[in-house]
């Protein structure tokens, strides 16, 4: 059998494997959104660049006795499944880390099944530029493996250029403790967040809704949701 036969039968395999009504939890971490859609799909795979957060999640996995949810390891600019395989991608709170946020989204559409849908949930910043810088400096100090908050409209940008068709952006906000950002930061990136507040003028603690709720410092953090289909031939 020639190679190209050999590659489109292994994928035609996975496809039937998989089924109509199979969804693909990208970052997934320890599982959470993939046991969350694992009642609603035939079956789930979940995938993260963490061996330890895999191992976190099949721990769990048994734990719970949910037999259609499998874990791999996979990097989400490169994924490792034959094209048009799942019917639903989900990415939560980590597309923000991907270095090459256009590559990953092409994959996201490449794996993606004609009429299918893509949903992202990640932090976010508004349309305003102080806010933009400001909101992903801090993100950086906390975790220095952060690359980049996006605007709403950066979001549409960059899903149209991958083929997208955007059907929502639903931007919200939350008050936060400043502690969500010093928490788990090493010391040098504590330092920084503490300097980057206490040089605010007035008007920019306005804009980060900097507030003292308690004794305790709060301010707003930016989220987007996202929901999104291709079409393919």
């Amino acid at each position: 059998m020639k190679k190209e036969a050999i590659v489109k039968s292994a994928e035609n395999e996975a496809r039937r494997v998989l089924g109509e009504r199979a969804a693909l939890d990208i970052a997934t971490g320890t599982g959470h959104m993939a046991f969350a859609l694992a009642g609603h799909v035939r079956m789930v795979v979940g995938t993260d660049l963490t061996p330890e957060m895999l191992r976190e999640a099949r721990t769990l996995r048994a734990t719970r006795g949910i037999g259609n949810v499998v874990f791999t390891l996979a990097d989400v600019h490169c994924l490792p499944f034959p094209s048009a395989t799942f019917q639903l991608i989900t990415c939560r709170r980590a597309a923000h880390h991907f270095s090459r946020i256009q590559q990953a989204l092409a994959e996201m559409g490449r794996v993606l099944r004609a009429g299918g849908r893509l949903v992202i949930d990640d932090r976010s910043v508004p349309e305003d530029d102080f806010v933009d810088t400001c909101m992903n400096q801090l993100d950086r100090y906390h975790d220095p493996s952060h690359v980049r908050q996006y605007r709403p409209r950066g979001w549409q940008r960059l899903l149209e250029s991958q083929g997208f068709s955007v059907e929502t952006i639903a931007p919200y906000t939350k008050h936060r403790l400043l502690t969500s950002f010093t928490g788990k930061a090493s010391p040098e990136g504590v330092r920084g967040i503490h300097a980057t507040i206490a040089g605010l003028t007035s008007i920019q603690q306005e804009a980060l809704k900097l507030r003292e709720v308690n004794g305790e410092p709060f301010l707003s953090h930016w989220y987007c949701t996202l929901v999104a289909h291709i079409a393919k031939a």
